[in-house]
């Protein structure tokens, strides 16, 4: 029997732990995390759900580019047989490489259901279709609202691991992006599942089949050599895709899948700032 072992890959961490945090105290670390960093929540609605959100406040990005974060997979999954109630990430690992960003136009988005509790949050939802149709027309609704707001020209993507995917996804079907950048990110969901010998995500959308949508776009992939949950293949199965690469640069760093990825990203958003 194939077990869906996907996210207790991933949540290593929970295994180790005697306690799980709470929603309550997950979202908590979440908000003192903004108030440091002078970040302030918004729940962004679109038709499917609503998105967590932290944005700077009062700021002018007309005419500039928006730095959009979108966070991974979160806690999806508490064993290999327990389906977590709620993804809420544990750990801040986007957060940290947010915190890392001297540009004040940016906005950290979450996945459907992490942070915010509602009737469409079904469990479908951050297991096998967590990278699907309506959760990807959502992200795209929500960055209308936002490009609305600041009256910004363009958007610069940073996602994290299953992030990376949704990313790069959306990139695909929009004209209005400059950069995207991914860290960790999960780019072929069918080379991932197999590599794992793990169920398939029914449901779900794979970025490697949108590469010919992306070809003119520019782009960074961040990927840790000692990534076990999603290893370099996976990019390299992705970067395959392309009949034109010129436009891709990839980064090798000793990291693991949630740590230590800041000093490149660093290197990267000071590119892309020049």
């Amino acid at each position: 029997m194939k077990y869906t072992l996907f996210i207790f890959l991933s949540f290593i961490f929970v295994s180790c732990s005697s306690k799980i945090p709470s929603m309550e105290e997950r979202t908590n670390s979440a908000l003192n995390f903004a108030t440091k960093n002078s970040l302030s929540k918004s729940i962004l609605n679109s038709s499917n759900f609503n998105i967590f959100s932290l944005q700077s406040q009062n700021i002018n990005c007309a005419n500039k580019t928006l730095n959009i974060y979108i966070e991974g997979d979160g806690l999806s999954w508490i064993s290999k047989n327990q389906i977590s109630p709620n993804p809420t990430p544990i750990n801040q690992t986007l957060l940290k490489l947010l915190s890392l960003d001297n540009n004040k136009c940016k906005v950290y988005l979450a996945r459907p259901c992490q942070y915010v509790k509602s009737s469409n949050c079904k469990q479908e939802y951050w297991t096998n279709k967590r990278f699907s149709k309506e959760i990807i027309d959502s992200f795209d609704e929500v960055l209308n609202s936002l490009r609305t707001k600041y009256q910004n020209r363009d958007f610069n993507f940073i996602g994290y691991s299953g992030g990376g995917a949704v990313v790069t996804i959306l990139a695909s079907k929009r004209d209005d992006i400059k950069n995207l950048i991914t860290v960790a990110g999960n780019l072929d969901i069918e080379k991932w599942v197999n590599i794992h010998n793990i169920s398939k995500l029914d449901g779900s959308l794979n970025p490697a089949n949108f590469t010919s949508n992306l070809e003119n776009i520019k782009q960074f992939h961040i990927i840790g050599i000692d990534d076990k949950i999603v290893p370099k293949d996976i990019f390299l199965s992705y970067f395959s895709k392309f009949s034109n690469k010129k436009n891709i640069e990839y980064i090798y760093t000793n990291s693991n899948h949630s740590c230590c990825f800041e000093s490149v990203l660093k290197e990267v958003l000071n590119k892309i700032e020049k």
